[in-house]
């Protein structure tokens, strides 16, 4: 080969090599510079402090929980529940609630989005609460829907709720894990999770949840907050919207609102069975809340039920409760 022909090739090879280098450099400087304004993105997120309510996030930047629903309004949302008919005579009350939410005012709940979506949530969440703590009936005095939180725990049980199978959260002996609470908690692995969540030893003390109204309150808004499994939302983001369906999602009829927010703490037992009672008496509940809170039900939203989604988690084969994978099981 002729040394002309050598020092081309020579010079072709440093000149491509040269570019190489430029090239990743450029690419590794355009990488930086977007990592870099995504860190100054979130540098720059403004952040607000509410004192004891609500402190150090964006969603403090709304308005608190008590800027907006206070004790009047609670009443009147809970009306029938010191009757002496209820079971829960004198449990429940707004301090206890409004402490419970002060724990996760700053994560979002009820703090996300402008006030439409905050009175929403609040209402959404307390329907899945009325309904489920409710001993409301057809012909009851004020009507079915004005008997929520009448119970704070299950009056009786046919089984203490305990599956040693699940060794994260071993059954205690002598304990049994019974439904108590505002969205009521069954199983010892969902009260070890639940304790976990609110830093209490309830899979040694189940009874806290009917013995404190607000740990009662703040299990419920655990679970509200907390994905079962990951990738998939909290019954929270699938409210508020904040979760992104995917193709499989959308097949499945699930998106967002109040339907999706039943599937992931009920799975099977409310959702893809039609229009059934247990289901209708929830979204009941959300807008006559919507109704009491002068909001109106007009306003409900989208995506009301579940009555053809498939189950963000199938329930086991063998039986029909709540497992770690699969929603609350229905208070009866």
């Amino acid at each position: 080969m002729k040394r002309k022909t050598r020092n081309k090739i020579l010079l072709t090879v440093l000149l491509l090599g040269a570019a190489a280098v430029l090239i990743g450099g450029t690419l590794a400087l355009v990488l930086t510079a977007g990592t870099w304004r995504v860190k100054l993105k979130e540098s720059q997120e403004k952040i607000c402090n509410k004192g004891w309510e609500c402190s150090g996030t964006k969603y403090c930047c709304n308005q608190t929980i008590t800027d907006f629903f206070k004790v009047y309004q609670f009443e009147n949302l809970f009306s029938k529940r010191n009757t002496p008919v209820a079971k829960a005579v004198g449990f429940w009350d707004y301090q206890a609630f409004i402490t419970a939410a002060a724990m996760f005012e700053n994560q979002g709940f009820c703090t996300t989005g402008g006030f439409e979506m905050q009175m929403k949530e609040l209402c959404a969440f307390l329907a899945h609460v009325g309904a489920k703590t409710s001993c409301g009936f057809g012909v009851a005095t004020g009507g079915p829907l004005a008997w929520g939180l009448c119970y704070n725990h299950e009056l009786a049980p046919d089984q203490g709720y305990c599956d040693d199978s699940y060794t994260q959260y071993p059954c205690v002996k002598g304990v049994e894990y019974y439904g108590r609470g505002a969205i009521p908690v069954y199983w010892n692995y969902n009260y070890g999770a639940a304790g976990d969540g609110i830093k209490e030893d309830l899979l040694s003390h189940p009874e806290y949840l009917e013995q404190n109204a607000t740990l009662a309150f703040a299990a419920a808004m655990w679970r509200w907050m907390t994905p079962i499994k990951k990738k998939q939302p909290s019954a929270h983001e699938a409210f508020t919207g904040i979760w992104k369906p995917t193709k499989n999602d959308t097949l499945g009829h699930r998106l967002p609102g109040l339907g999706a927010t039943m599937n992931l703490l009920y799975g099977e037992s409310i959702c893809g069975r039609g229009f059934i009672d247990p289901m209708n008496v929830i979204i009941s509940h959300y807008q006559y809340y919507l109704d009491l809170m002068g909001f109106g039900r007009e306003r409900s939203g989208l995506n009301l039920h579940c009555a053809e989604q498939a189950p963000f988690n199938p329930a086991p084969k063998k039986d029909d409760e709540q497992k770690p994978t699969g929603g609350q099981q229905p208070s009866g």
